[in-house]
């Protein structure tokens, strides 16, 4: 589904791929939506465990520049093909299948949640200018990134999601950077 996309699936396509029998795939999926959440839900789970660790390091710039280098240098290697599993699958179902959409926005919410968890460690630190929003900062983030995984997909070249990723943690850079100029003790 992620590679032919979900409308040029057929289940008969999937039993095939799969190796097994129809009544097999009908043991565990109730049919072909059933079968469009699950793959949203291991796309998500591959999408979330190929950033590993990186993910656990977003709550200081550097861990956040590594992030954005990993995102970047993955996106070369697959030659800019397939932008973001995730999203992808989430535009082709949004408007046929809202329990399918619902999934895919799930599976960004765990992605988010994932950033914020780093901002709201810099925050709690006292990293991040009073005033500062979390939830804001790992929202535009995550846009940011969809935006310029979409970009990079369309155009084959990495300088999109650079730029769109740059630009973000740019500015969360100020909110540290120009916070601490003007003195944290008030």
């Amino acid at each position: 589904m992620f590679e032919n996309g979900v409308a040029e699936t057929t289940l008969e396509d999937i039993r095939a791929a799969a190796g097994v029998s129809g009544s097999q795939v009908y043991h565990y999926f109730e049919d072909k939506q059933a079968l469009v959440r699950a793959v949203i839900d291991y796309q998500t789970d591959v999408v979330l465990d190929a950033q590993g660790a990186h993910l656990d390091r977003l709550d200081s710039m550097a861990g956040l520049r590594a992030w954005r280098d990993f995102l970047v240098e993955h996106q070369r290697r697959l030659g800019c093909r397939g932008g973001c599993p995730i999203g992808a699958l989430g535009a082709e179902v949004a408007e046929t299948d809202a329990v399918a959409r619902l999934a895919a926005a799930r599976g960004l919410r765990r992605w988010e949640g994932r950033i914020r968890e780093g901002f709201q460690a810099m925050h709690a630190r006292g990293d991040l200018a009073p005033g500062t929003d979390p939830d804001d900062l790992a929202l535009a983030t995550l846009a940011a990134l969809q935006g310029g995984l979409l970009l990079t997909q369309l155009q084959r070249d990495t300088r999109p999601l650079e730029v769109t990723l740059d630009t973000m943690l740019d500015r969360v850079q100020t909110l540290t950077t120009e916070w601490s100029r003007s003195g944290r003790s008030g």
